[in-house]
């Protein structure tokens, strides 16, 4: 099977051939060896015996299926969290001690977030799966001399396959015969350009990109005719090692889903320590071992912040949604938050930040140069003198191709001579054929020049296909006058590399039509100039010959007279050069990495603003890259921000580099190429509109409306979401570890506990609800998208915050033991001095959730109604909390009591002055953020 690609950069034994021999390189071998070792014939087929006999051998023409396990091993996986082993503990216990309401509250939260967790991950199955579409098609082949048509899961080996223009490809062949066939395998190569076939032998280290004698599983026939034989099926073809790539590749951890582990396991054992301190120092004073039990669960049930996981997933579902409008729509919600984190954007070039296609820029005449306006294969767009500010008359009257007769004709030949089709669909327009000839007839579209009149009074005769060794296409078209009689004169059109159409040419045509002497220097330095900015030039020309005259290579040399070159490339994205800008402001690197060629690769770069300038040295090939010692290799991609002629593989390497570096990484992309390294990405976005399925399934993230600048859009919507989880951390920690203390300080004093257990878990479920998760509809901040991205190392508290965290727990334990002694103290029945102690934690919290609105400004400087939901959730907290002080059912259920007037002001009052410290805090503290 085919198994050599860029020297280096697999390290695949090569499989066994049909005869036993180990299989070589089939691009670097003549066709008769080729044939030979697969025993087949290039013209007769293989025999239906030895089909049989082969299906038996290599199995179908299908990519191999894998799965991660059945249901209960992925249900399994969704518990492995030590916060969620903690909550599993508590429930048991809760539940054995009958305390049955608290025990149902905790293994709700913890079903809640296994089956998001569930369901996350068998969606994600489904990017191997999209791989098995692009090889279920039917392919004509030739079996014992005669041709049929046969599923393509049942071609083998050796099998001789015939290729015609519109075909999906069924398997990596060799080709043995062709005629002007080319193939669009941008899906696997990154290639924007379709790609000329030929039956030359090439040299074994020959990328896969370059391999024009081979066409391959998954990439589609745009022009011609062919035939090869069957050198690898299934998962031996450059897709199957596609496929093998995705399917080894580990998705990564994201920065929440790795700094929310680390901080469970900190605070889980922090929680048990806690719990064990109290119940041996409770025991150690004589106390009970089943009353100290009961009162360290307490403690852990109190420690533990039931909210979080549900306010972790609420926040990250409101961050979907807001992308959603923006047109990102992400697949797995821990990614929202890391694309906020990104410090690096590796994306593919063709159809991310170009249009994915071919537009005829410039075009120039012996009468001058000539700018395109418009993009892509719409009509809109016209052909005006370069520089030009305003039309001219003449092009008032009749356009440019008027006023420029060999404007005219280089049009006409552009258009008339070509096999591809523009057609509208919907709102977009398609091609159908290559997309070089699409360009050149949009462009002749632009001038005025209707190719389809000029057809249908001249029809085509005869026609000399596009070769990789002639580099032209040749027509020649006879009129009729209207009583069906000849003209007497033929019309040959060409187009093709500037060098070949010069090489037929002996003349050039001015503005007037008039032909004169040709200036070849001339005409290769403006094409020089062209090909220096990227552009691919092509030439045209025409000549008239006696009708009759066959249409042959030998009659058109050194006769045709030049009319003009038209320059075409695949245009950057209008928005593209924004979004770049955009992302360097806010500290985010972008690279591009492509499979074309370096040239256009560099120029779309230093066109979006990726390179400094033109002149920028920082493009490495992927030979330059095998060619890099592996220790070496990730300072080299740091420095470099353009890899070109890459393979899938390599685009792996690259990412890893970046990862060992520190970097938190993106990968945008469209192509079957791409799925592999999106997948390996810390965040992999596809393109919703021209990206292939195998790309959006691999993906994290799809945009909608394919446009690099929506990126944008989502990394600040991502560092939104992550100021709010903060935000909502640095909230609800106080509360639990408070309670925690609250019950610590009783147990160490033996004294009576202030607040019970089925009262801690009214405050932290109710508030976390009620006014934690408001904070998940915090808007953005001013400057979010001026700062850095966070370090990737950063840890989810700060020192700062950490601080912060203590001093409104401290606030609170000594407020909730002071209004609880002084209600004591007062005459007040225990259950009305425990239901002061809860309402002084809901009142702290309450007030200091509008401080956590921001954590570096005053509520009143970012509006103190810009957030609607908090004043909604502070009313909700509020009803709540009159409905456990003073109806007679929630007495009952949470042991409390009615309380009077004076305690209530007693509460107020130490909410407000927790408030006060809080903001004093925050204004010293504000510059350590």
């Amino acid at each position: 099977m085919e198994r050599t690609r860029q020297a280096g950069s697999t390290g695949r034994r090569p499989a066994a051939a049909a005869g036993g021999t180990a299989d070589p390189a089939h691009h670097g071998l003549p066709l008769h060896e080729v044939v030979l070792l697969l025993g087949t014939d290039h013209v007769q087929g293989l025999a239906s015996e030895e089909v049989a006999r082969r299906q038996v051998q290599f199995g179908a023409n299908v990519l191999p299926r894998s799965r991660g396990g059945g249901i209960f091993r992925k249900l399994a996986r969704q518990f492995n969290n030590p916060l969620v082993y903690v909550l599993l503990a508590a429930a048991a216990v809760t539940l054995f001690l009958g305390e049955y309401l608290d025990s149902g509250v905790i293994l709700a939260v913890v079903l809640v977030n296994t089956v998001i967790g569930f369901v996350q991950e068998v969606r994600a199955e489904a990017a191997l799966d999209a791989l098995h579409s692009l090889v279920r098609t039917r392919a004509v082949v030739v079996r014992d001399g005669q041709r049929q048509e046969v599923p393509s899961e049942d071609l083998v080996p050796g099998d001789l396959v015939l290729l015609d223009a519109g075909d999906k490809v069924p398997a990596d062949l060799r080709l043995v015969r062709l005629s002007g066939l080319r193939a669009d395998e941008s899906a696997l190569t990154g290639e924007s350009d379709a790609v000329a076939k030929d039956e030359v032998v090439l040299p074994l280290t020959t990328p896969v990109a370059d391999r024009r004698n081979m066409v391959y599983s998954g990439t589609l026939v745009t022009a011609g005719t062919g035939a090869g034989v069957v050198v690898a099926i299934g998962g031996e073809t450059e897709l199957g090692e596609i496929h093998r790539l995705m399917g080894a590749v580990q998705p990564v951890a994201t920065p929440l889903t790795q700094k929310l582990a680390r901080f469970s396991m900190t605070l889980t054992l922090a929680i048990l320590a806690l719990a064990a301190v109290a119940f041996l120092a409770g025991v150690a004073r004589g106390q009970e071992p089943a009353q100290m039990f009961t009162a360290a669960v307490a403690l852990a049930v109190g420690a533990i912040p039931e909210g979080l996981p549900a306010a972790v997933t609420v926040t990250l579902a409101i961050g979907v949604r807001r992308m959603a409008r923006r047109r990102a729509v992400v697949r797995r919600l821990p990614v929202v938050e890391t694309l906020g984190s990104t410090t690096v954007i590796c994306s593919d070039k063709t159809g991310t930040f170009t249009e994915n296609q071919m537009t005829v820029r410039a075009i120039w005449t012996p009468a001058g140069t000539y700018d395109v306006t418009g993009s892509g294969y719409g009509p809109e767009g016209r052909i005006l003198p370069a520089g030009a500010g305003v039309r001219s008359a003449a092009e008032e009257a009749g356009g440019a191709a008027a006023a420029d007769v060999a404007l005219h004709w280089s049009l006409l030949a552009g258009a008339a001579c070509n096999d591809a089709k523009v057609i509208r669909e919907g709102n977009a327009w398609q091609v159908q054929g290559d997309p070089t000839e699409a360009a050149m007839l949009v462009a002749a579209g632009k001038g005025g020049v209707d190719a389809a009149q000029f057809l249908a009074a001249t029809p085509r005769r005869a026609a000399l296909p596009f070769t990789s060794e002639r580099q032209d296409m040749a027509t020649l078209h006879s009129p009729r006058l209207p009583d069906g009689s000849d003209t007497g004169q033929d019309t040959v059109l060409v187009k093709g590399a500037v060098e070949r159409v010069l090489e037929l040419c002996s003349r050039q045509m001015d503005s007037h039509g008039v032909e004169g002497h040709l200036t070849t220097q001339a005409v290769l330095e403006v094409a020089h100039r062209f090909a220096g900015t990227g552009l691919r030039v092509l030439a045209t020309a025409v000549m008239h010959l006696p009708a009759g005259t066959a249409l042959s290579d030998a009659n058109l040399h050194g006769h045709m007279t030049l009319t003009g070159l038209q320059a075409m490339f695949d245009p950057p994205r209008e928005a593209a050069a924004a979004a770049v800008r955009a992302c360097h402001q806010a500290g985010v690197a972008v690279k591009m990495i492509t499979g074309d060629h370096v040239g256009t690769a560099a120029t779309i770069a230093g066109a979006v603003g990726i390179t400094a300038d033109r002149a920028d040295r920082t493009a490495l090939t992927g030979t330059e890259l095998d060619a890099i010692p592996a220790d070496q290799l990730p300072d080299a991609v740091e420095r470099a921000t353009v890899f070109a002629r890459v393979s899938p593989e390599q685009k792996l390497r690259l990412i890893g580099a970046l990862q060992s570096r520190g970097h938190v990484a993106a990968m945008t992309g469209d192509g079957v190429n791409d799925a592999p390294a999106l997948r390996q990405a810390n965040v992999g976005i596809a393109m919703g509109r021209s990206g292939t399925e195998v790309a959006k399934e691999a993906s994290d993230i799809v945009l909608t409306d394919d446009d690099f600048a929506t990126i944008e859009a989502a990394v600040e919507e991502g560092r939104n979401v992550f100021d709010n989880l903060t935000k909502f951390i640095v909230w609800t920690l106080p509360t639990n570890m408070g309670e925690g203390l609250v019950i610590l300080v009783a147990i160490l004093a033996g004294a009576t506990l202030p607040v019970l257990p089925t009262q801690i878990l009214w405050i932290n479920m109710t508030t976390a609800v009620c006014l934690g998760l408001m904070l998940a509809f915090e808007p953005k901040e001013p400057g979010l998208m001026s700062r850095p991205p966070r370090a990737p190392g950063r840890p989810l508290l700060t020192w700062t915050l950490t601080l912060r965290i203590l001093l409104v727990s401290t606030l609170l334990v000594a407020g909730t033991w002071w209004i609880f002694e002084l209600e004591l103290a007062g005459g007040a029945s225990l259950a009305e001095a425990r239901t002061a102690a809860v309402n002084v934690f809901v009142a702290v919290e309450l007030f200091y959730l509008f401080s956590c609105r921001s954590l570096t400004r005053s509520v009143w400087r970012i509006g103190f109604f810009s957030n609607r939901w908090v004043i909604l959730g502070v009313l909700v907290q509020a009803a709540g909390q009159l409905a456990i002080t003073y109806s007679p059912l929630m007495n009952g259920l949470f042991h409390t009591a009615p309380i009077s007037v004076d305690t209530w002001l007693r509460i107020l009052g130490i909410a407000v002055l927790a408030s006060l410290v809080v903001a004093v805090d925050k204004r010293f503290r504000r510059h350590a953020f």
